[in-house]
């Protein structure tokens, strides 16, 4: 089976929007598994419909490769290695470590932070009238969408939100690691884990606390747990890469889309209790990325025609997956009463996302108190003269005018 010599671009998201790229449908329906050019300037084979890149993030013959160790190099020029976060851990390690941490991260453990999510969220809102100029206007951006999700991370991770200047810049870099050079990916990573390390060791010093960080610490520290520190060192750092930057993009991004859809708005307006399911439906829509999963393969095997040797890189896109109209019936229609709603914006198999559920929480949290606390909310200019943030693959708007 030959392999194709022509390689197609990774689609870019249209200006002005949160994707996924409209090329997607195209791919979808001739070509599901295409080589591309990704934006790094290296190959990797483009997995677009559902129910092959649900299957490739469950595919123990795909692997997440290390940060430092992709793209390869060999010798002289061989970085050296960096602690893997949750997503890049295998084996034995990595059922042990999520074994360590998943309970932390259910439904029911989590229900403990549902009012001081709440909370946070009501006194943002409280600031934001207080400080609009005449009371009725905003920037939802600044004022919600970006505060939220950062002091709901640092509250129940145990991150030092006086720390942000340091951490998030390092952050932001990573983020958008698809695209910019090996140097430069590696710099921000090395930054990132010496962070979390002194923070840690701070912690060790001053006390370990009741936040995960401190749990996790003192897990670590227990005689004959197999928990180590260097554990608790790539959490802080996954939680960092996982769970800032996404967070407040994909909010800033699904406020859009149910201001942009007012009838529907208005319905879950008059029936909260549909918030579960219009949050689904809002992680199924809104992608909370584009092209941005790097798997590798361990060995060879054919997938839809395609042949795929050892060593190639395997990128199943969420975003493009979750409208794949053979799963989901009129998939680019925003119907936040969707169900079922089986969709993959946080990966499937071994290596999901942990945070799902707290993502869910801060999102649904988010939406009803907006929606009880200022009821005529709507935006202020019309939607497409917003001006968008491009500057990562995680697009967003740069600011929500609203009025209420």
């Amino acid at each position: 089976m030959s392999r194709p010599e022509a390689l197609i671009p990774v689609p870019d998201v249209e200006p002005g929007t949160a994707g996924p790229p409209c090329a997607y449908a195209r791919l979808r329906a001739e070509q599901p598994v295409v080589q591309a050019e990704l934006p790094n300037g290296e190959t990797g084979w483009l997995i677009s419909r559902y129910e092959e890149a649900r299957a490739a993030f469950a595919d123990p013959r795909l692997i997440r490769p290390l940060l430092s160790a992709w793209p390869p190099r060999e010798g002289a020029d061989a970085p050296p290695p960096a602690l893997p976060t949750f997503l890049e851990m295998t084996g034995e390690h990595h059922e042990r470590v999520r074994r360590a941490v998943l309970p932390m991260f259910g439904r029911r453990q989590l229900e403990f932070m549902r009012p001081r999510i709440r909370a946070m969220a009501e006194e943002l809102v409280d600031a934001m009238v207080g400080e609009a100029a005449d009371g009725k206007a905003a920037d939802l951006v600044a004022s919600y969408a970006e505060p939220l999700p950062l002091r709901v991370l640092c509250e129940t991770v145990g991150l030092p939100y006086e720390d942000r200047e340091v951490y998030l810049p390092h952050t932001l870099t990573l983020l958008g690691a698809s695209g910019l050079s090996m140097e430069e990916v590696l710099a921000a990573l090395y930054a990132l884990q010496d962070y979390a390390d002194h923070l840690i060791s701070r912690r060790e010093k001053d006390g370990y606390g009741e936040d995960y960080i401190g749990l996790l610490l003192a897990q670590a520290h227990r005689p004959g747990d197999r928990l180590t520190r260097d554990d608790v060192v790539s959490f802080v750092v996954t939680m960092l890469m996982a769970g800032y930057k996404t967070n407040i993009q994909h909010t800033g991004n699904a406020l859009l889309a149910l201001l942009t859809h007012p009838e529907q708005l208005g319905r879950l307006r008059e029936a909260p209790e549909g918030i579960g399911t219009a949050v689904e439906e809002l992680l199924r829509y809104v992608p909370l990325m584009n092209a941005i999963n790097i798997l590798v393969a361990t060995e060879d095997f054919t997938l839809h025609g395609q042949e795929i040797r050892a060593g190639d890189a395997v990128v199943p896109v969420p975003a493009s997956a979750n409208r794949d109209p053979e799963q989901f019936a009129d998939a680019d229609r925003l119907d936040l009463t969707r169900t079922p709603n089986a969709h993959i914006a946080f990966g499937h198999g071994p290596h999901s996302c942990m945070g799902g559920h707290l993502t869910r929480l801060q999102l649904a949290t988010a939406i009803e108190v907006l929606l009880e606390r200022l009821p005529g909310i709507e935006l202020a200019v019309p939607a497409q003269t917003i001006p968008w943030d491009e500057s990562t693959p995680l697009r967003a708007p740069a600011v929500l005018p609203v009025r209420w």
